[in-house]
């Protein structure tokens, strides 16, 4: 059994989709957590409420992480509140889709800051708590499409691509201070940010493409990524967990 007793999680993008499923989850496995987001204040506090109706602490921290200095004042509020930091899950993204021939620098620039230079400056934030405590746990969202490429979504898979990079490089840079870092690669899964690009594809044509026969739930992708938090999970690092269904088959 998944056991996050005494752990303090640190969720970038928790106020919804998958990361407001991993923010439950973890609740649910014994861990306090703090509920990052941009812009929509009700909905974290939702998540606020939902974890502490759980027994557990939460706290709610507004912060744009791809801007310089506001991941650090996020963490730094996060542990003066609930304490020291034990996980890290960085879930915030864009996924938007662009033709090579329609793309301006701005779109592209834009998806690589909020993609990648967010993870680089949370995971940043995240280290001097983590090995004041001994060490943690980080845990990136990349997607399938960083693994594959994806058509009209080149900006996209790019960003992801580099964060599986990112995560292998901080994996072998952090292991001596027993910092794991690994990623969780979710596919095709039912959330605000892809459901209009679902039906837009063809709802019935993805889930056939798909080996178990539907459609991702986030709860799925929070399991593995509790899994990863937990002490189970106290050899891995440096991996990259595929929760598609069997769509991509790479592992």
């Amino acid at each position: 059994m998944i056991d996050l007793t005494g752990k303090h999680v640190f969720v970038a993008g928790g106020s919804r989709g998958i990361g407001r499923a991993v923010c439950v989850m973890a609740a649910k496995a014994g861990a306090d957590v703090t509920v990052n987001y941009v812009r929509n204040r009700a909905a974290a506090d939702d998540v606020v409420n939902q974890v502490t109706s759980l027994g557990r602490m939460a706290f709610a921290v507004q912060a744009d992480i791809s801007q310089n200095g506001a991941a650090r004042d996020a963490v730094d509020k996060a542990v003066q509140a609930l304490g020291q930091l034990d996980g890290l899950v960085v879930t915030a993204g864009v996924f938007e889709p662009a033709p090579i021939d329609e793309m301006t620098p701005e779109f592209w620039d834009r998806t690589m800051r909020v993609n990648v230079k967010g993870t680089y400056l949370a995971v940043q934030s995240a280290i001097p708590s983590m090995r004041k405590r001994g060490g943690g746990s980080i845990v990136i969202f990349t997607s399938t499409a960083g693994q594959r490429g994806s058509d009209i979504y080149s900006a996209y898979a790019t960003s992801k691509g580099a964060q599986i990079l990112f995560m292998r490089s901080m994996a072998k840079e952090l292991a001596p201070d027993r910092i794991r870092v690994n990623c969780v690669a979710p596919g095709w899964t039912e959330t605000d940010m892809a459901t209009d690009t679902i039906n837009a594809l063809g709802r019935e044509d993805i889930v056939k493409s798909i080996p178990l026969g539907r459609i991702g739930l986030p709860e799925d992708t929070a399991a593995a990524t509790c899994y990863l938090l937990s002490d189970l999970a106290n050899f891995m690092t440096g991996s990259t967990m595929t929760v598609d269904g069997g769509f991509d088959m790479r592992g």
